[in-house]
């Protein structure tokens, strides 16, 4: 679906145009339509954010959805919000109306039909009742105590128990370097999984894909690429479909923790391995020292991993080449740029 354009005087028309939706080959995001510009929240207006279409933009596909407009409730509208049971609030609008079932409606039709989608990720509005990822807030049915910030909206509380596995982050979260950055990185994990898909269901294929994001996985904790190669080992063993099944649930949980500059040390030292008898000494001395400049936090990981991808490239060390984790996703979104 093409993204909407804005003639209106609010500066959006000046901005960089995002790539087009149909572009082939790339992580298909589902988005939030205000974050993408469109005027669809309750006031008439959008929460334009400008890192999801102007940089992220240019190298994904985006899927946009407003629940509450989409469920044909009007723009502008009264302002809504979750009352009673967080695990089962109803939504209830400024003047009393209760849109719960409408949007329940929607949402169960809506979430099936990205079924074929393939949804690489999805990027909700913070606080919405409908779409916010946590901590949305929730009215006691009682009105005599203030709200509590336990819920979730109904749109994004469903499609995360329909699509477990399909990485989810709030655009305000996304503000934080370290989590955009993991964010990001799970969403083209899941595209390369998409693709592996795509192939067939083929066994050898998967065992190419498991060592090809070994490092990756790595980074983000042993016991996740542990399990995941104790199921590559019993390949043989199960169906294509249960195998490829029980490898991408273990798989997104082993992204899940994050990788921390101990472990991300850890395997820039594994792979200095590969080389450290073709390097000079002073060549050595320079690698483990920006390693100790990125693990003190002094650093940014592009710097050392800028050094290991050059000696990767120059010794032709072919198994790291395949390695995901030297360019998880593209590096002109320069996410590995920070302290």
């Amino acid at each position: 679906m093409p993204l909407p354009t804005s003639s209106d005087s609010d500066g959006l028309d000046s901005r960089p145009a995002p790539a087009p939706a149909d572009a082939p080959g790339r992580p298909r995001l589902l988005v939030s339509a205000c974050l993408l510009g469109e005027k669809v929240r309750y006031d008439g207006q959008h929460k334009y954010d400008a890192f999801l279409v102007e940089t992220l933009g240019r190298f994904v596909e985006f899927v946009r959805v407003c629940p509450e407009s989409d469920c044909g409730l009007p723009v502008p509208r009264p302002s809504m919000h979750l009352v009673g049971d967080p695990a089962a609030p109803r939504l209830i609008s400024r003047t009393g109306e209760d849109h719960t079932e409408r949007m329940l409606a929607f949402t169960r039709a809506q979430v099936e039909r990205y079924r074929d989608q393939q949804l690489c990720g999805y990027v909700c509005k913070k606080d919405s009742p409908s779409s916010g990822m946590a901590r949305v807030k929730v009215y006691p049915a009682s009105g005599d105590r203030a709200p509590e910030r336990s819920g979730a909206g109904l749109f994004t509380r469903a499609f995360v128990e329909r699509w477990p596995l399909v990485p989810v982050e709030e655009e305000g979260r996304l503000h934080d370097a370290g989590l955009r950055e993991a964010f990001v990185e799970r969403v083209f994990c899941m595209h390369r999984w998409h693709e592996l898909v795509r192939g067939g269901k083929d066994r050898g294929r998967l065992v190419e894909f498991h060592a090809d994001h070994k490092y990756l996985l790595v980074a983000h904790g042993r016991p996740g690429y542990t399990a995941l190669g104790q199921l590559v080992a019993q390949a043989g063993r199960l169906r294509p479909a249960e195998l490829f099944d029980r490898y991408l649930a273990l798989f997104a949980a082993a992204l899940a923790p994050r990788a921390t500059p101990g472990r991300v040390s850890d395997v820039l030292q594994h792979m200095m391995g590969f080389f450290k008898r073709g390097l000079l000494p002073d060549e050595k001395a320079e690698l483990l020292e920006t390693f100790a400049g990125y693990k003190a936090g002094l650093l940014p990981l592009v710097v050392p991993l800028t050094l290991v991808k050059h000696y990767v490239r120059k010794l032709d060390v072919a198994y790291l080449k395949r390695q995901a984790f030297l360019d998880p996703y593209p590096a002109e979104l320069m996410l590995r740029n920070h302290v």
